[in-house]
């Protein structure tokens, strides 16, 4: 689906040192998510300069690695991973599999990232599917939205052909994953000069994705 609209796919690490995970995302050492509650971190010497050894949390730490890898944009990358958080219940396992989408180059805008989005959600879903852009907040896009699809069981009626209402969605929606454009430090960290280019990045579980599909 991505490959038809130039992007390359990447893999990067799936053991990450903690500066590509947070720190170079806009996710200071006293954030939540660097707790060893939310992360796992492995038994090993840190590095003098990307501090200590994690399991990757997210897909998002090869937005970094990539930038760094091309250096100049343009830059349109999917990355597909495993991704591993200390969270276990009915819906939360703690390995998983995220894919990540990123996109720079100059000029760059919202319009680019919404067409993108629908392309995906036509594509693999069907072409009656529609997406919404959901403002949030995420420490590495700014602005951050979530990204909702209009739900296949109701059609996005949030009523069923019966008259009852869907118990699948929230209003004839379901979240799909987050997104945003790119915040101007992560692009800095990356190597690329924010003044000159911006981007938008996207990403969800694969395991959710196929769930919505079947």
């Amino acid at each position: 689906v991505f490959q038809r609209i130039g992007f390359n796919q990447a893999r990067y690490p799936e053991v990450e040192w903690n500066w590509f995970s947070f720190e170079a995302l806009n996710i200071p050492k006293d954030h939540p998510a660097q707790d060893t509650l939310e992360t796992f971190y492995v038994d090993a010497p840190a590095n003098p300069k990307y501090g200590k050894m994690v399991l990757s949390p997210h897909t998002s730490s090869g937005q970094i690695r990539e930038m760094k890898r091309v250096g100049v944009p343009p830059i349109r990358m999917v990355n597909i991973a495993k991704c591993y958080r200390r969270q276990s219940d009915i819906s939360h396992t703690q390995m998983f599999h995220q894919f990540e989408g990123l996109v720079i180059d100059k000029e760059i805008a919202i319009t680019h990232l919404k067409g993108t989005l629908d392309h995906f959600a036509r594509s693999y879903f069907g072409a009656e599917r529609k997406t919404r852009l959901r403002p949030y907040h995420f420490q590495f896009t700014e602005p951050s939205f979530e990204v909702d699809i209009t739900c296949d069981i109701c059609g996005g009626s949030a009523r069923l052909p019966n008259g009852q209402k869907c118990n699948l969605c929230k209003e004839g929606w379901l979240e799909l994953g987050g997104s945003g454009m790119i915040h101007p430090l992560v692009l800095k960290n990356g190597g690329i000069n924010p003044k000159k280019y911006s981007g938008f990045a996207f990403g969800w579980g694969v395991e959710r994705v196929l769930m919505m599909k079947a």
